[in-house]
């Protein structure tokens, strides 16, 4: 999923970024890109990390598996 924002403006070392629809967020500007500015147009891809939760879930087992081993 892609979501559109615009940088409406900057409050010390954070972003506020808007919606398409009006919303608002508070972002730090530091995991923005350099160059950004007031009126800046953003785009998100936010999607599920499959991956991610793969390795979270067999860190889990395995520290798990370890407590078990040590008992």
């Amino acid at each position: 999923m892609i979501i559109k924002l615009t940088v409406d403006r900057f409050e010390e070392d954070k972003a506020v970024l808007i919606f398409d629809g009006g919303a608002a967020i508070v972002w730090p500007k530091e995991k923005l890109p350099a160059d950004i500015h007031e009126g800046s147009a953003l785009s998100f891809d936010i999607r599920e990390a499959v991956e991610r939760e793969k390795e979270n879930k067999q860190a889990a087992k395995d520290i798990i598996n370890e407590i078990i081993k040590n008992s």
